[in-house]
């Protein structure tokens, strides 16, 4: 039995599902005309009003490639308003003095636990590294993992995670020295040689409480060295201003220039997001 075919209204409102449960998946023309048992002209014309409607509203644009092997895909995005609203309200939850922990850290594991905040913040990374060629999003356990994973969801690419503790589970790995920027120690930091193709581009994203001097970030770095691979991007949802740091470029979405545990007060602003120099 032939299926009945599709109104528009519905039609617009499954290819809109459609897209968003699938970013940065190129999906071809004809893939929508057999689902909606519709022309590939209709289904242009739907694909031209739903950018419309993405691109004004903030949330994302289609990026539509001709020829056989082409299609249309989703590139998920948050606009400019949005992003600083964001920002600002997380200055907000930071800046309380109860976050002060010994050593200059700020607690903020509650707001690492929160999926909207970390889908928030996810959007905004992918937002700023959209269009920049990524085989993989890098972290370190423990406090980076949920975040990594907000950001691949819409980004669409796999998480590899370096550990300090090596597992047998993880088989062979490569292990580097990581120097504490704030207590000088040495600490092994290990991947799994299975983790991370030889010449792979990767996007660093460390969510340790916050960056300081960047000592982890540099065993990061160190450690796509030994893979040969590229690393296109490092991402920290906060850094704190401190003397002789290990790593310059880097986005950051908050910026803590001021920590005084003795009197339990600290200035909380946000980052260098907006300077793109630091996006490829």
């Amino acid at each position: 039995m032939e299926k009945e075919k599709w109104k528009r209204s519905a039609r617009l409102v499954d290819l809109t599902n459609q897209l968003l449960s699938q970013p940065y998946k190129l999906i071809p023309l004809t893939t929508f005309a057999k689902r909606y048992q519709s022309a590939k002209s209709s289904i242009s014309e739907d694909l031209t009003i739903i950018d419309e409607v993405f691109r004004n509203e903030g949330s994302g644009e289609l990026e539509t490639v001709a020829g056989a092997a082409g299609g249309v895909r989703y590139i998920p995005k948050l606009d400019l308003t949005r992003t600083e609203e964001i920002l600002a309200d997380l200055c907000v939850q930071l800046e309380k003095p109860e976050r002060i922990l010994p050593g200059g850290f700020l607690y903020m594991s509650d707001l690492l636990g929160n999926p909207t905040l970390l889908s928030e913040v996810g959007r905004i990374w992918a937002t700023l590294f959209a269009g920049v060629k990524i085989d993989a999003i890098l972290t370190v356990e423990i406090k980076g993992i949920p975040l990594a994973y907000a950001v691949a969801n819409y980004l669409r690419v796999p998480v590899v995670i370096a550990r300090y503790d090596y597992r047998v589970t993880e088989g062979s790995v490569v292990t580097v020295n990581t120097v504490s920027g704030s207590s000088g120690k040495l600490k092994p930091l290990s991947l799994s040689k299975r983790s991370l193709p030889q010449g792979s581009r990767v996007l660093v994203l460390i969510i340790d409480d916050f960056m300081k001097a960047g000592g982890t970030v540099r065993g990061l770095q160190d450690l796509c060295f030994e893979f040969d691979a590229t690393v296109v991007g490092v991402g920290v949802l906060a850094e704190a201003h401190v003397p002789g740091r290990l790593v310059d470029d880097f986005v950051s979405l908050i910026s803590v220039s001021e920590i005084h545990e003795r009197d339990r007060t600290l200035r909380v602003g946000i980052g260098n997001v907006f300077q793109d120099r630091f996006v490829e």
